[in-house]
């Protein structure tokens, strides 16, 4: 099963009669799950930046774990947002190392369901209080999750809810979020959204050996491009050491839209992409800057080992650059 990263973001878990049962059942249902509580970690909300981003970068599913204050997260939640979501880390022409990864917020709610709704005492739908979170997500190129929340999670002894109410939607919350984890971990969807990620994250290198991209290549792959066809691992070669010796290292390749289908034969994978790049003086390209969108068709498969295979690679239109 794919790594997750719980964050914590109760500011006092031990005063927590909901986010602690829920962070002991994933603790407790998950192979490899790492917990980081932000209370004891940064009880002065000095965040280590560094350990956090690690933790985020070693994972594959980011959990966001908090209860829901005024209408966003907590502060110290917010601050660990502040600082480890950074330029070149989350965002900007290096800010790719949480590209691909998916983000749950899995979340506790004082108020009842029908309070959130135009009628209602908070006028807004909780998806639509979330909106900054999910463009959160989509500026770091994660992977946006439906939010896994519950409604009615606040105990005052005497006076609001019973505890063991409260506990017993504490527990369910869990095991719906475990279960879309899990969903989420397993799925083909999530791996092949992963491998576009990992896939174009090299492509912006552009690294001298080639290796990486034809260990996903049937030997017999049709490499259809604006500038010819191309075949097998010989022919992709060709057409990538071209394209080295026009497109400098460092470029930006941006999903703008990724759909999967499933054929008979595997799968087909259509993408939008933006390619942000510069161009050497001497190739032919004569150091002009391109930002331009090309149309892309895959025709994907599994090896028997369990590796991503393209078999069938197409750019279907290119615009001109700009």
């Amino acid at each position: 099963m794919s790594k997750v990263v719980v964050i914590s973001g109760h500011p006092n878990l031990e005063q927590s009669y909901t986010n602690s049962v829920i962070l002991e059942r994933l603790s407790a249902s998950l192979d490899s799950v790492d917990i980081r509580r932000l209370d004891r970690l940064y009880p002065d909300y000095q965040i280590d930046v560094e350990a956090e981003q690690q933790a985020l970068i070693d994972a594959d599913v980011v959990v966001l774990q908090f209860p829901f204050y005024w209408y966003s997260v907590p502060a110290l939640l917010k601050k660990w947002i502040d600082d480890v979501f950074s330029f070149n880390f989350a965002y900007g022409p290096e800010g790719d190392k949480l590209k691909g990864k998916s983000l749950f917020l899995s979340f506790t709610v004082g108020g009842p369901e029908e309070s959130y709704d135009p009628l209602g005492y908070n006028h807004f739908t909780i998806e639509q209080m979330l909106r900054p979170l999910e463009q959160t997500a989509y500026l770091a190129g994660m992977e946006y999750r439906k939010p896994v929340y519950t409604h009615r999670m606040v105990y005052i002894p005497d006076v609001y809810n019973k505890l063991e109410e409260v506990q017993g939607r504490a527990f369910e919350h869990a095991e719906r979020l475990i279960s879309d984890i899990i969903a989420t971990s397993a799925s083909a969807e999530r791996r092949i959204r992963r491998f576009v990620a990992d896939w174009f994250g090299q492509f912006d290198k552009l690294p001298e050996d080639g290796s990486y991209f034809t260990k996903h290549l049937s030997p017999h792959v049709t490499w259809v491009m604006p500038e010819g066809h191309f075949t097998g691992h010989e022919g992709f070669r060709q057409w990538y050491q071209s394209v080295r010796k026009t497109f400098e290292p460092d470029c930006q390749h941006n999903v703008e839209q990724l759909d999967i289908k499933e054929t008979e034969a595997g799968y087909e994978v259509r993408l939008r992409i933006q390619l942000i790049a510069n161009t050497f003086i001497d190739s032919a390209m004569k150091g002009r800057q391109i930002d331009m969108r090309v149309n892309e068709t895959w025709q994907i498969g599994m090896s028997d080992e369990g590796e991503i295979v393209i078999y069938d690679y197409r750019v279907d239109s290119l615009k001109d650059p700009k």
